[in-house]
């Protein structure tokens, strides 16, 4: 068994529901075995209240999450990456920075909670949509056997995690 911490970077347009809700489902699953980070390509400057309040009703430590820009993980100083996920679709779009240590990457795109309209059940019911999705396809690659997959068989067990529906059986 590797004891190898794989570092994941979860990337979405503000940063402030989605991938920071991946951010803090990989580290509470992935414990030990993922340090999860999360950042945006135009952050919002502030976690949305709503996805903090999800994470702490589902018993998952939201201690230091930050809306962050993409650049932090772009620096020298930045934690080498071994996997880079997109979870909306503008930012997969997006030309992204060069990522330090050439990771892996695929886009696990998740339709935004924070653009839902209607009622507080109505908004409140995206939340828990794209949480029960991003924690379906994020317990699934957490139980990938990661050091003994090659690089292709590794990269469409990834792009398959990312097809996953909350419907589909594992």
């Amino acid at each position: 068994m590797s004891d190898k911490i794989y570092n994941v970077l979860f990337l979405c347009t503000s940063n402030s529901a989605r991938s920071i809700l991946a951010e803090a489902i990989l580290n509470e699953v992935g414990k030990g075995r993922f340090q999860a980070f999360s950042a945006g390509s135009l952050p919002a400057g502030q976690v949305n209240p709503i996805a903090l309040e999800l994470l702490q009703r589902n018993r998952i430590s939201t201690e230091g999450l930050r809306s962050k820009d993409w650049n932090e993980f772009s620096a020298p100083d930045a934690p080498p990456l071994d996997f880079v996920f997109t979870v909306c679709d503008k930012a997969a779009g997006e030309l992204c920075p060069v990522w330090p240590g050439q990771p892996m990457t695929a886009h696990w795109g998740v339709e935004d909670p924070v653009v839902a309209a209607g009622s507080p059940e109505d908004i409140q019911r995206a939340f828990s949509q794209a949480f029960m999705l991003l924690h379906r396809r994020i317990s699934l690659f957490a139980s990938l056997p990661l050091a003994k997959l090659e690089a292709q068989a590794l990269k469409r067990e990834l792009d398959q995690i990312g097809q996953t529906a909350l419907t589909q059986e594992a």
